[in-house]
């Protein structure tokens, strides 16, 4: 912590930012669309709510998308599992464990150089050609016959979809207020609730798959491979033909750009930058708050990598059937759909995120106590904390905010966006590696790791809560910076900017 506070005072003393050390060809793109426009202004009146609903359906629906799918389409693995697909692929003892690090190990390494793709190309045509490619690769498990060809493709579906979550983040951020951005985020974050509520419909329905041609070899969980893979390509195409890489290339008129650029100033996170720049990236390596930040999703994400992977092999062994077990899945969905629901709206109505998260922390920890500890013959208790277990993934669109939020400089910003979702991937390592075959069927030492690292999570959250409430009162202390004019769109830093605050 202290290095952290001795690089900060050290940005404001090496930072001269006044007109004369600005480089004008180095500042946000909004601030150039601007400037073009400075003669014509804004000639009519804007109506703001209904410039933002026409923003929000805009936007939100093919973000919704993208995240339904990249949820989805990893998870569909969990789904056929119980459908066939380890034996007729004839993975080895550990191997669905092996299959779900494959995925999130490729995620991890490709993060870092996908984040500086997204800031160098336009941010939604980009997104939509790698939705387009793990479409693709879905599709391609319907041909799957053996463990290698089911890692190639786990490996290749990990590297498409780490361009998904720091896309939409980005993406957000240009749009909307800082108050404003959890609750979008919470909009297409759904997509992992509401998608294994339609995964395990669609995987019950096509259990009951009869072959009319008896010459044709085609499964169940190979046409749910198929299907969910072709839809992912459409959804890509229209993301790239529809979904607008910031607000200066919308569809909107000139007067809508103006109006969102203008709305967003107050943001002082600027919109776009295209230029990668070391000193940003310094100031995200050398700050406590990034390893704070991150430590926490690592921490939520151990119980949360578990559980997406192997919610349908834990509720199997309570003794259901496969059909049965699909639909117990819809529960579940259930308590996720209303724990993002809450988090988002309490993190943004109040300005408290750090709570929303413990709060959303606590009944995974109940949940998997119950799991841990309650005899194995009693069912609706062992089911009751498989279902609590959904709530510590609604605190990851939480923390995507205190990116956005809480992150100045265009490439500080996408820094961040890869450190965190690489701390996701650690995270989703961890989880199914704590559910080891000799454990099975109760699997208890992985249920316990779930108690374990989410009170460590409970007290990083706290200290990291903390830290931006010390930072802000030490800047209240101060005499406010003098700062030029249109100094929201210099990509500044949140370090640089003195007279920025955190959002708690």
């Amino acid at each position: 912590m202290k290095d952290d506070i001795e690089l900060e005072n050290s940005a404001v003393t090496s930072v001269q930012v006044d007109e004369k050390s600005i480089d004008y060809r180095d500042v946000d793109a909004a601030l150039s669309f601007l400037r073009a426009n400075a003669d014509t202004g804004q000639s009519v009146d804007i109506d703001e709510n209904k410039l933002m609903r026409k923003v929000d359906w805009m936007m939100m629906p093919l973000m919704f998308a993208c995240y339904y799918l990249q949820y989805t389409d990893k998870t569909l693995l969990n789904y056929a599992a119980v459908m066939g697909l380890i034996e007729d692929t004839h993975l080895p003892a550990n191997g669905f464990s092996n299959l779900a690090i494959a995925f999130y190990v490729s995620f991890l390494v490709c993060e870092p150089l996908q984040a500086m793709l997204i800031q160098k190309f336009p941010t939604a045509k980009y997104l939509g050609c790698n939705v387009v490619l793990w479409g693709i690769t879905v599709s391609l498990n319907c041909v799957c016959h053996n463990f290698a060809s089911v890692v190639a493709l786990r490996v290749l579906l990990g590297i498409f979809e780490s361009s998904v979550a720091p896309s939409l983040v980005v993406l957000t951020a240009m749009w909307y207020k800082r108050p404003e951005q959890v609750s979008r985020m919470g909009i297409w974050y759904q997509g992992t609730s509401v998608g294994p509520a339609i995964s395990s419909l669609a995987s019950y329905g096509f259990l009951h798959y009869t072959k009319s041609n008896p010459h044709v070899h085609f499964k169940s969980w190979q046409i749910l491979f198929l299907v969910f893979g072709l839809i992912t390509v459409v959804v890509g195409i229209m993301v790239v033909l529809f979904l607008p890489d910031n607000p200066m290339k919308s569809r909107l008129s000139n007067d809508e750009k103006l109006f969102i650029i203008e709305r967003v100033r107050e943001n002082q996170t600027g919109i776009e930058n295209k230029r990668l720049k070391t000193k940003q990236l310094k100031e995200v390596f050398f700050s406590t708050k990034t390893w704070l930040l991150s430590l926490i999703v690592i921490t939520t994400n151990v119980p949360n990598g578990a559980v997406s992977s192997f919610s349908s092999i834990i509720i199997s062994n309570f003794g259901y059937d496969e059909y049965t077990t699909l639909l117990l899945n819809l529960p579940g969905c259930a308590v996720a759909f209303v724990s993002v629901w809450f988090g988002t709206w309490w993190g943004g109505r109040y300005n408290s995120r750090g709570t929303a998260i413990i709060f959303l922390i606590i009944p995974t920890m109940i949940g998997g106590a119950l799991m841990a500890w309650l005899p194995a013959d009693n069912k609706p208790g062992l089911l009751a904390g498989n279902f609590l277990t959904n709530t510590v993934g609604a605190s990851l669109p939480l923390m995507y905010s205190w990116i956005t939020a809480n992150h100045a400089g265009h490439t500080k910003k996408i820094a961040m966006n890869a450190i965190v979702l690489m701390s996701f991937c650690v995270g989703n390592i961890i989880g199914p590696e704590t559910f080891q075959a000799r454990d099975a069927p109760q699997y208890i030492p992985a249920k316990l790791t779930i108690v374990v690292v989410l009170a460590v999570g409970i007290g990083l959250t706290v200290a990291l809560d903390l830290l931006y409430a010390l930072e802000n009162r030490k800047r209240d202390r101060q005499e406010p910076q003098q700062l030029p004019q249109d100094f929201e769109f210099l990509d500044l830093t949140d370090r640089e900017n003195r007279n920025f605050r955190y959002l708690l």
